[in-house]
């Protein structure tokens, strides 16, 4: 199947069709192949072509922890990225499939404009994130593994925090701060998921998630397939980001593990055909998770496959959305909505924003990975929320010519 004719992006909210490729922003606000081939350009390599090899973490953060909440025998450890000492923490929430690297460069972009904290955590079952109960992927679970980590690194007195969530982690964001897990909460922030938008492309998602790649024969092919389908249009946060999506593991194991699963949907009587979709190795070496380089293995032996298989928290997709326009409103707090489209409002919040209960904004047009395909828009709208709201103070003058919709 062409993946280019059901391509939705991880964080579960919006399908794109091949044809709306070439589409104004007017109708899907989809990457324009234009703007896929800009970015690529931007960090092309002195040989002329552009470099997909993967990018460390220390680029954009400060540090990375592993964060054990629990007993150290019986407990559960969340990877989570640092960055900055003073202002207000910024709680970073990736979306479906994706992990807390998708903010890698949005982190040194909003930390160039306003003194703050940054924390970016990988949701359970995804990124470096170990939980017992790995298949329980209900917003009161990661809702409260946000309030459990921050209870970890910050005790009783956490700073001021502003929750700041893409897809299905704005829909962990609104949850949290609706049922005040984390009481410092000042501010909420969500980025590109409205109920109603994202409930209509559930009906799909299976059909995407049937479409892309199984396994790649190098990160560097994944970086490259990452920006050539679209998922993520900004070249330079595709090789930072899509290491926390796949993980590395022998050819054998990725394929039981591909057959477990089909075996898994297909019932007792079907049997599962073989792994077949892969991409092709063009580039020998890679590198592991942290930046360094590893020794590429003899072709064949070793594949890159996906951390978490989404199809398996279909049952809880519903569930991450309903609801959430409502709660959003709902939330006594200072409140922005990031969209890539006014197309994707609900009656509910069109009502809510005519009568100015949250800030909005509709950016560019950027696709639904809107924080890695335009950092520094996001950047910018989400400075001006805390510069108004006299949460953060500015480091410099940015120029920005935001206005907000109230």
């Amino acid at each position: 199947m062409d993946i280019l004719r059901v391509r939705m992006c991880f964080c579960c909210s919006r399908i794109l069709d091949s044809s709306m490729l070439e589409e104004t922003f007017d109708t899907e606000q989809s990457a324009k192949p234009e703007d896929v081939m800009e970015r690529k350009l931007e960090l092309m390599e002195f040989g002329g072509k552009p470099d997909y090899s993967p990018v460390s973490w220390r680029e954009y953060f400060d540090q990375m922890e592993d964060v054990r909440v629990g007993t150290a025998d019986d407990g559960d450890v969340y990877r989570i990225y640092k960055a900055g000492h003073d202002g207000p923490l910024l709680v970073l929430l990736h979306g479906g499939g994706h992990s807390a690297l998708s903010w890698a460069v949005f982190t040194t972009a909003i930390a160039s404009r306003v003194t703050c904290r940054v924390l970016a955590m990988d949701l359970r079952g995804h990124g470096g994130t170990l939980v017992r109960q790995s298949d329980d992927y209900s917003t009161h679970a990661m809702s409260s593994d946000v309030a459990n980590v921050i209870g970890a690194c910050y005790g009783q007195t956490p700073p001021p925090i502003v929750l700041i969530g893409h897809g299905v982690g704005g829909a962990i964001a609104v949850h949290a701060a609706s049922n005040m897990l984390l009481p410092s909460t000042v501010g909420l922030v969500a980025i590109d998921v409205v109920e109603g938008s994202a409930t209509e492309a559930l009906h799909n998602m299976q059909t995407f998630l049937k479409a892309r790649p199984k396994s790649f024969k190098s990160m560097d092919h994944a970086i490259e397939w990452s920006v050539g389908s679209g998922q993520i249009t900004n070249l330079e946060s595709a090789r930072v980001s899509m290491v926390g999506q796949i993980k590395r593991c022998g050819v054998e194991e990725a394929e039981a593990m591909e057959k477990a699963s089909l075996a898994e949907k297909a019932g007792p009587t079907e049997k599962p055909g073989p792994v077949t979709d892969e991409v092709v190795e063009h580039n020998a070496e890679s590198r592991d998770h942290s930046g360094e380089k590893e020794n590429a293995t003899s072709e064949g032996q070793v594949v890159y496959v996906w951390r978490i298989d989404l199809s398996k928290s279909e049952k809880y997709w519903d569930g991450w959305f309903r609801g959430t326009s409502n709660l959003f409103l709902a939330c006594n707090l200072p409140k922005l909505l990031l969209l890539a489209g006014i197309d994707r409002l609900d009656r509910n919040l069109t009502i809510g924003q005519m009568q100015g209960r949250f800030m909005m904004q509709v950016l560019p047009p950027c696709g639904h990975a809107v924080q890695e395909n335009r950092p520094e828009k996001v950047a910018d709208a989400v400075a001006s929320f805390l510069l108004r709201h006299k949460f953060a103070e500015a480091r410099r003058e940015t120029g920005s010519s935001n206005s907000f919709t109230q």
